[in-house]
Protein backbone atom coordinates (compact mmCIF):
# COMPACT_ATOMS: atom_id res chain seq x y z
CA UNK A 1 0.00 0.00 0.00
CA UNK A 2 1.21 3.69 -0.87
CA UNK A 3 1.17 6.08 1.95
CA UNK A 4 -1.59 8.51 0.45
CA UNK A 5 -5.54 7.50 0.63
CA UNK A 6 -8.70 9.39 -0.15
CA UNK A 7 -10.87 10.70 2.23
CA UNK A 8 -14.65 11.94 0.38
CA UNK A 9 -16.45 14.70 2.12
CA UNK A 10 -13.74 16.03 3.99
CA UNK A 11 -15.28 19.23 5.66
CA UNK A 12 -18.09 16.61 7.43
CA UNK A 13 -18.12 16.03 11.25
CA UNK A 14 -16.57 12.39 11.47
CA UNK A 15 -14.47 13.16 8.35
CA UNK A 16 -12.39 15.99 9.76
CA UNK A 17 -11.40 13.78 12.83
CA UNK A 18 -10.69 10.99 10.35
CA UNK A 19 -8.47 13.36 8.25
CA UNK A 20 -6.78 14.88 11.49
CA UNK A 21 -6.07 11.44 12.69
CA UNK A 22 -4.53 10.19 9.79
CA UNK A 23 -2.18 13.00 9.30
CA UNK A 24 -1.00 12.48 12.63
CA UNK A 25 -0.40 9.13 11.76
CA UNK A 26 2.05 10.35 8.52
CA UNK A 27 -0.56 9.44 6.08
CA UNK A 28 -1.15 11.88 2.83
CA UNK A 29 -4.65 12.39 2.57
CA UNK A 30 -5.91 13.40 -0.81
CA UNK A 31 -9.81 14.39 0.31
CA UNK A 32 -13.39 15.95 -1.38
CA UNK A 33 -15.49 18.36 -0.47
CA UNK A 34 -18.64 19.76 -2.63
CA UNK A 35 -17.24 23.53 -3.47
CA UNK A 36 -14.11 24.74 -2.40
CA UNK A 37 -15.34 28.28 -2.61
CA UNK A 38 -17.08 27.37 0.77
CA UNK A 39 -14.83 29.05 3.04
CA UNK A 40 -16.53 28.27 6.10
CA UNK A 41 -16.43 24.71 5.30
CA UNK A 42 -13.71 24.52 4.06
CA UNK A 43 -11.65 26.76 6.89
CA UNK A 44 -10.74 23.46 9.36
CA UNK A 45 -9.40 22.15 6.19
CA UNK A 46 -7.18 24.74 5.30
CA UNK A 47 -6.17 25.00 9.18
CA UNK A 48 -4.92 21.44 8.99
CA UNK A 49 -3.36 22.12 5.86
CA UNK A 50 -1.08 24.25 7.42
CA UNK A 51 -0.40 22.11 10.38
CA UNK A 52 0.80 19.44 8.12
CA UNK A 53 2.24 21.19 5.19
CA UNK A 54 2.25 19.87 1.84
CA UNK A 55 0.51 16.16 3.18
CA UNK A 56 -3.28 17.25 2.90
CA UNK A 57 -4.60 17.99 -0.72
CA UNK A 58 -8.26 19.04 -1.34
CA UNK A 59 -10.25 18.66 -4.47
CA UNK A 60 -14.18 19.54 -5.68
CA UNK A 61 -15.85 16.97 -5.57
CA UNK A 62 -19.58 16.51 -6.41
CA UNK A 63 -21.61 12.81 -5.22
CA UNK A 64 -23.96 13.34 -8.04
CA UNK A 65 -21.21 13.97 -10.71
CA UNK A 66 -19.58 10.64 -12.61
CA UNK A 67 -16.03 10.59 -12.67
CA UNK A 68 -15.77 13.84 -10.06
CA UNK A 69 -13.90 10.67 -7.94
CA UNK A 70 -11.25 9.60 -10.49
CA UNK A 71 -8.37 12.70 -9.80
CA UNK A 72 -8.97 12.82 -6.12
CA UNK A 73 -8.30 9.05 -6.32
CA UNK A 74 -4.90 8.98 -8.20
CA UNK A 75 -2.58 6.72 -6.13
CA UNK A 76 -4.47 6.27 -3.79
CA UNK A 77 -4.39 2.94 -1.82
CA UNK A 78 -7.47 3.16 0.62
CA UNK A 79 -10.55 4.89 0.10
CA UNK A 80 -12.66 5.99 3.10
CA UNK A 81 -15.93 6.52 1.93
CA UNK A 82 -17.96 9.09 4.44
CA UNK A 83 -19.24 11.63 2.11
CA UNK A 84 -23.21 11.47 2.66
CA UNK A 85 -25.77 13.66 4.17
CA UNK A 86 -27.34 12.76 7.20
CA UNK A 87 -30.16 15.14 8.67
CA UNK A 88 -32.36 14.84 11.64
CA UNK A 89 -36.19 14.26 10.22
CA UNK A 90 -37.82 17.30 10.50
CA UNK A 91 -35.30 19.10 8.47
CA UNK A 92 -35.83 16.78 5.70
CA UNK A 93 -38.13 18.17 2.74
CA UNK A 94 -37.35 15.91 -0.08
CA UNK A 95 -36.18 12.44 1.16
CA UNK A 96 -35.14 11.67 -2.54
CA UNK A 97 -33.13 14.53 -3.65
CA UNK A 98 -31.58 15.36 0.15
CA UNK A 99 -31.10 11.78 0.95
CA UNK A 100 -31.64 8.72 -1.22
CA UNK A 101 -29.85 10.20 -4.58
CA UNK A 102 -26.50 11.40 -2.66
CA UNK A 103 -26.56 8.43 -0.79
CA UNK A 104 -26.92 6.40 -3.03
CA UNK A 105 -25.39 7.88 -7.01
CA UNK A 106 -22.28 9.26 -4.56
CA UNK A 107 -21.55 5.13 -3.13
CA UNK A 108 -21.61 4.27 -7.39
CA UNK A 109 -19.77 7.23 -8.53
CA UNK A 110 -17.27 6.59 -5.57
CA UNK A 111 -16.68 2.91 -6.44
CA UNK A 112 -16.96 3.07 -10.15
CA UNK A 113 -13.93 5.40 -9.66
CA UNK A 114 -12.23 2.41 -7.10
CA UNK A 115 -13.09 0.39 -9.75
CA UNK A 116 -10.60 2.40 -12.41
CA UNK A 117 -8.36 3.46 -9.73
CA UNK A 118 -5.31 -0.12 -9.65
CA UNK A 119 -3.78 1.11 -6.62
CA UNK A 120 -6.80 0.96 -4.29
CA UNK A 121 -6.99 -1.87 -2.40
CA UNK A 122 -9.27 -1.17 0.18
CA UNK A 123 -12.53 0.76 1.18
CA UNK A 124 -14.08 1.66 4.15
CA UNK A 125 -17.28 2.88 3.93
CA UNK A 126 -19.19 5.06 6.76
CA UNK A 127 -22.55 3.39 7.14
CA UNK A 128 -25.09 3.57 9.99
CA UNK A 129 -26.99 1.34 12.68
CA UNK A 130 -29.88 2.52 10.54
CA UNK A 131 -28.91 0.04 7.88
CA UNK A 132 -29.11 -2.85 9.87
CA UNK A 133 -32.59 -1.45 12.08
CA UNK A 134 -35.30 0.73 10.77
CA UNK A 135 -37.04 1.41 14.50
CA UNK A 136 -36.53 0.25 17.70
CA UNK A 137 -39.16 -2.06 18.01
CA UNK A 138 -37.20 -3.85 14.81
CA UNK A 139 -34.40 -4.90 17.37
CA UNK A 140 -36.98 -6.39 19.32
CA UNK A 141 -37.65 -9.37 16.90
CA UNK A 142 -33.88 -9.99 16.74
CA UNK A 143 -31.61 -12.69 17.84
CA UNK A 144 -31.91 -12.18 22.11
CA UNK A 145 -33.13 -8.74 21.31
CA UNK A 146 -29.83 -8.13 20.44
CA UNK A 147 -28.29 -5.18 17.98
CA UNK A 148 -25.98 -7.29 15.55
CA UNK A 149 -24.26 -6.78 12.28
CA UNK A 150 -26.30 -9.85 10.40
CA UNK A 151 -29.36 -7.90 9.92
CA UNK A 152 -30.34 -5.66 6.95
CA UNK A 153 -33.30 -2.80 7.56
CA UNK A 154 -36.43 -3.78 6.01
CA UNK A 155 -38.67 -1.62 7.56
CA UNK A 156 -37.62 1.98 6.29
CA UNK A 157 -39.02 4.02 3.08
CA UNK A 158 -38.62 7.02 2.06
CA UNK A 159 -41.62 8.08 3.27
CA UNK A 160 -40.87 6.77 6.67
CA UNK A 161 -37.63 6.97 7.49
CA UNK A 162 -35.20 9.09 4.63
CA UNK A 163 -32.31 8.66 6.12
CA UNK A 164 -32.09 5.03 7.13
CA UNK A 165 -33.45 4.32 3.66
CA UNK A 166 -30.51 5.39 1.77
CA UNK A 167 -28.16 4.23 4.00
CA UNK A 168 -29.15 1.03 3.85
CA UNK A 169 -29.79 1.16 0.06
CA UNK A 170 -26.40 2.42 -0.21
CA UNK A 171 -24.55 -0.25 1.96
CA UNK A 172 -26.53 -2.43 -0.13
CA UNK A 173 -25.81 -1.27 -3.22
CA UNK A 174 -21.58 -1.18 -2.00
CA UNK A 175 -21.33 -4.38 -1.27
CA UNK A 176 -23.30 -5.48 -4.34
CA UNK A 177 -20.54 -3.89 -6.52
CA UNK A 178 -17.71 -5.21 -3.83
CA UNK A 179 -18.75 -8.81 -4.84
CA UNK A 180 -19.03 -7.85 -8.77
CA UNK A 181 -14.72 -7.81 -8.54
CA UNK A 182 -12.07 -9.09 -6.97
CA UNK A 183 -9.17 -6.48 -6.36
CA UNK A 184 -10.34 -4.65 -3.79
CA UNK A 185 -11.94 -5.28 -0.75
CA UNK A 186 -14.83 -3.94 1.54
CA UNK A 187 -15.72 -2.74 5.43
CA UNK A 188 -18.34 -0.54 6.66
CA UNK A 189 -18.50 1.02 10.35
CA UNK A 190 -21.86 1.07 11.34
CA UNK A 191 -21.95 3.62 13.53
CA UNK A 192 -24.55 5.00 16.17
CA UNK A 193 -25.44 8.37 17.12
CA UNK A 194 -22.00 9.93 16.91
CA UNK A 195 -21.15 12.62 19.32
CA UNK A 196 -18.55 14.20 20.92
CA UNK A 197 -16.32 17.53 19.82
CA UNK A 198 -16.78 18.74 16.31
CA UNK A 199 -13.59 19.82 14.42
CA UNK A 200 -16.09 21.69 11.80
CA UNK A 201 -18.58 24.57 13.16
CA UNK A 202 -20.02 24.37 9.66
CA UNK A 203 -20.81 20.95 9.74
CA UNK A 204 -24.89 20.41 8.84
CA UNK A 205 -24.62 16.57 10.30
CA UNK A 206 -27.88 15.88 12.23
CA UNK A 207 -25.84 14.75 15.27
CA UNK A 208 -24.70 18.04 16.02
CA UNK A 209 -28.24 19.77 16.37
CA UNK A 210 -29.40 16.62 18.35
CA UNK A 211 -28.56 18.00 21.20
CA UNK A 212 -28.97 21.69 20.61
CA UNK A 213 -32.11 22.07 21.24
CA UNK A 214 -31.63 20.43 24.71
CA UNK A 215 -28.76 22.62 25.66
CA UNK A 216 -30.57 25.94 24.84
CA UNK A 217 -33.53 25.20 27.14
CA UNK A 218 -36.29 23.74 25.04
CA UNK A 219 -36.81 20.95 27.35
CA UNK A 220 -36.68 21.93 30.81
CA UNK A 221 -39.76 20.87 31.61
CA UNK A 222 -39.18 16.63 30.73
CA UNK A 223 -38.25 14.51 28.09
CA UNK A 224 -39.98 11.49 27.02
CA UNK A 225 -38.55 7.94 27.64
CA UNK A 226 -36.56 7.86 24.42
CA UNK A 227 -32.90 6.78 23.87
CA UNK A 228 -30.01 6.63 21.61
CA UNK A 229 -26.93 4.31 20.77
CA UNK A 230 -24.11 7.21 21.13
CA UNK A 231 -20.19 6.18 19.77
CA UNK A 232 -17.75 9.10 20.23
CA UNK A 233 -17.11 10.72 16.79
CA UNK A 234 -12.93 10.18 17.53
CA UNK A 235 -13.44 6.18 18.16
CA UNK A 236 -15.45 5.95 15.13
CA UNK A 237 -12.07 8.14 13.09
CA UNK A 238 -10.52 5.71 14.75
CA UNK A 239 -11.96 2.41 13.61
CA UNK A 240 -12.13 3.60 10.29
CA UNK A 241 -8.06 3.79 9.83
CA UNK A 242 -7.71 0.48 11.82
CA UNK A 243 -10.35 -1.13 9.59
CA UNK A 244 -8.30 0.08 6.68
CA UNK A 245 -4.79 -0.87 7.86
CA UNK A 246 -5.57 -4.81 9.32
CA UNK A 247 -5.79 -7.17 6.45
CA UNK A 248 -8.26 -9.45 8.20
CA UNK A 249 -10.74 -6.81 9.07
CA UNK A 250 -14.15 -7.36 6.61
CA UNK A 251 -17.65 -7.08 6.84
CA UNK A 252 -19.67 -4.59 8.99
CA UNK A 253 -18.74 -3.40 12.21
CA UNK A 254 -21.15 -2.18 14.82
CA UNK A 255 -19.85 0.84 16.57
CA UNK A 256 -22.25 1.56 19.77
CA UNK A 257 -21.52 1.34 23.65
CA UNK A 258 -23.35 -1.98 24.45
CA UNK A 259 -25.77 0.47 26.70
CA UNK A 260 -28.54 2.79 25.32
CA UNK A 261 -28.72 6.18 27.01
CA UNK A 262 -31.58 8.14 27.47
CA UNK A 263 -32.00 11.97 26.86
CA UNK A 264 -32.78 12.68 30.89
CA UNK A 265 -29.77 10.62 31.46
CA UNK A 266 -27.64 12.64 28.87
CA UNK A 267 -29.14 16.38 30.92
CA UNK A 268 -28.17 14.62 33.77
CA UNK A 269 -24.12 14.08 33.03
CA UNK A 270 -24.41 18.16 30.94
CA UNK A 271 -25.81 19.40 34.00
CA UNK A 272 -22.63 19.87 36.05
CA UNK A 273 -21.07 21.80 33.11
CA UNK A 274 -23.79 23.94 31.55
CA UNK A 275 -23.63 27.43 32.38
CA UNK A 276 -27.22 27.29 33.15
CA UNK A 277 -28.14 24.36 34.38
CA UNK A 278 -31.50 24.73 35.31
CA UNK A 279 -32.43 24.80 31.70
CA UNK A 280 -31.70 20.89 31.17
CA UNK A 281 -34.59 18.06 31.88
CA UNK A 282 -34.81 16.77 35.15
CA UNK A 283 -37.69 14.35 34.84
CA UNK A 284 -38.98 11.77 32.51
CA UNK A 285 -42.47 12.38 31.38
CA UNK A 286 -45.22 9.51 31.42
CA UNK A 287 -45.91 7.89 28.61
CA UNK A 288 -49.51 8.23 28.77
CA UNK A 289 -48.73 12.34 28.20
CA UNK A 290 -46.30 11.98 25.57
CA UNK A 291 -48.70 9.65 24.06
CA UNK A 292 -51.24 12.44 24.82
CA UNK A 293 -49.21 15.47 23.51
CA UNK A 294 -46.53 14.27 21.25
CA UNK A 295 -48.31 14.92 18.22
CA UNK A 296 -48.96 18.69 18.83
CA UNK A 297 -44.68 18.11 18.41
CA UNK A 298 -44.43 16.16 15.41
CA UNK A 299 -44.19 12.96 17.22
CA UNK A 300 -46.62 10.66 15.53
CA UNK A 301 -48.60 7.67 17.75
CA UNK A 302 -46.74 4.84 15.03
CA UNK A 303 -43.58 6.37 15.69
CA UNK A 304 -43.87 6.61 19.07
CA UNK A 305 -45.52 2.84 19.15
CA UNK A 306 -42.12 1.65 17.99
CA UNK A 307 -39.49 3.96 19.89
CA UNK A 308 -40.73 5.26 23.23
CA UNK A 309 -39.42 3.63 26.06
CA UNK A 310 -37.94 0.61 23.91
CA UNK A 311 -34.57 -0.08 24.78
CA UNK A 312 -31.99 -2.43 23.83
CA UNK A 313 -28.71 -4.42 24.04
CA UNK A 314 -25.92 -3.84 21.29
CA UNK A 315 -23.43 -6.43 20.30
CA UNK A 316 -20.12 -4.55 19.62
CA UNK A 317 -18.10 -7.76 19.85
CA UNK A 318 -16.59 -7.58 16.62
CA UNK A 319 -15.85 -3.68 16.82
CA UNK A 320 -13.45 -4.70 20.30
CA UNK A 321 -12.03 -8.41 19.19
CA UNK A 322 -11.43 -6.91 15.38
CA UNK A 323 -10.35 -3.37 15.80
CA UNK A 324 -9.32 -3.03 18.84
CA UNK A 325 -11.78 0.04 19.78
CA UNK A 326 -11.63 1.22 23.31
CA UNK A 327 -14.63 3.21 23.73
CA UNK A 328 -14.75 6.85 25.71
CA UNK A 329 -17.06 7.08 28.22
CA UNK A 330 -19.84 8.58 27.87
CA UNK A 331 -19.44 11.07 30.24
CA UNK A 332 -16.01 12.11 28.20
CA UNK A 333 -18.25 12.37 25.12
CA UNK A 334 -20.83 14.13 26.48
CA UNK A 335 -18.18 16.20 28.47
CA UNK A 336 -16.11 17.06 25.11
CA UNK A 337 -19.44 17.97 23.25
CA UNK A 338 -20.65 20.56 25.12
CA UNK A 339 -17.65 22.35 26.20
CA UNK A 340 -17.39 22.49 22.21
CA UNK A 341 -20.55 23.61 21.60
CA UNK A 342 -20.21 26.26 24.18
CA UNK A 343 -17.15 27.69 22.58
CA UNK A 344 -18.89 27.69 19.02
CA UNK A 345 -21.75 29.85 20.73
CA UNK A 346 -19.81 31.76 22.07
CA UNK A 347 -17.95 32.64 19.05
CA UNK A 348 -21.27 32.83 16.78
CA UNK A 349 -22.45 35.26 19.61
CA UNK A 350 -19.25 37.35 19.53
CA UNK A 351 -18.88 37.70 15.75
CA UNK A 352 -22.83 38.66 15.50
CA UNK A 353 -21.75 41.55 18.23
CA UNK A 354 -18.93 42.54 16.00
CA UNK A 355 -20.96 43.14 12.63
Amino acid sequence: MTDRVLVTGGGGFVACHLIQQLLASGITVNTTVRNLANEAKVLPLRTLQKQYPGRLYLFEADLLAEGAFDAPMRDCSVVHHVASPFLLPDKIKDGRREMLEPALQGTRNVLQSVDKTPSVMRVVMTSTVGAIFGDYIDVLQMSNKTLTEEYFNTSSTLKTNPYHYAKVEAEKEAWRICEAQSRWSLVTINPGMILGPSLTPASESGSLFLLDEMFRGYFFCGMPDLSLTTVDVRDVATAHITAANKADAHGRYILAEQRMISFVEIAGIVRRLHRRPWLLPRYQIPNVLVRLIGPMFGLTQAYLSKHLGIRFSVDNQRSVNDLGVRYRSITETLTDHYQCWEAQRQLKGQAARNR
